[in-house]
């Protein structure tokens, strides 16, 4: 997101980028916390997760450098309505909230590409909804680790089966029975929290229609056809560097 804002908007963000370091599973902020910072996630990701009453919580949607945390607190409070949690490690810069209040006020291509971001996160929780409510633990954890496979740089992913069944509202077992599966099927390797990614093709093929659905629908947000946001698609990329 921040290579794809107008130089203009970037020369008045760049100089308030701040890197910052956040270990794993550690909580960036809490639902209904106030966010002081936009966080952009450059190798990390984010993991936005919904809390219920009991103190429950089941991940609706994670962010890596495609996006943001803190666009929704930009345009219209500063108010989370998630729990946002580190689930990759890795770099990350972060801006404050209220110099992206005012450029989604006083820039009309900011303006639109916050919406245009927020519009397709949405869709990620909307499917994400719908595959945690009626997919199986098999191919709900083939679409997550293939999400996850995406932002990291290598095949090894570094997470235990109580962390993935926290992440996909799952009991225990049922996750580790569909690891087992999957790791029968050489689709996967797995040994004390470390995840390795064998069969790449084949785990698409294992996944439901929802990986390949969020995908397409972040692989367009940046270039979108001409009818998108009223016409003022045009320039969303651009060459300057975070």
């Amino acid at each position: 997101m921040l290579e794809a804002l107008e130089p203009a908007s970037r020369k008045r963000i760049d100089p308030h980028l701040e890197p910052v370091e956040i270990e794993l599973g550690a909580v960036v902020c809490e639902a209904g916390g106030l966010l002081k910072h936009a966080y952009f996630p450059q190798g990390a990701v984010l993991s936005l997760l919904t809390v219920l009453e009991d103190g429950s919580a089941i991940e609706t949607a994670n962010i890596g450098r495609e996006g943001a945390f803190g666009v929704f607190a930009a345009m219209y409070s500063r108010v989370s309505f998630n729990r946002c949690l580190v689930q990759m490690e890795g770099g990350m810069v972060r801006c404050p909230i209220q110099l992206l209040q005012l450029e989604f006020r006083c820039s009309e291509h900011a303006r639109n590409l916050f919406v245009s971001y927020s519009e397709t996160q949405l869709s990620q929780v909307q499917q994400t909804v719908a595959c945690n409510a009626m997919h199986t633990t098999e191919q709900k954890i083939c679409r997550w680790l293939l999400m996850m496979h995406d932002r990291a740089d290598g095949d090894v992913l570094t997470y235990t089966h109580e962390f993935l069944s926290q992440m996909l509202g799952a009991n225990r077992k049922s996750v580790t029975l569909a690891a087992q599966s999957m790791q029968a099927a050489g689709l996967i390797s797995y040994h004390r929290g470390r995840i390795q990614i064998l069969d790449r093709p084949g785990l698409e093929r294992a996944s439901c229609e929802c990986y390949a659905i969020v995908r397409e629908r972040f692989d367009a947000f940046l270039t979108p056809p001409s009818t998108a946001v009223q016409g003022h698609t045009e320039g969303r990329r651009q060459t300057s560097n975070p």
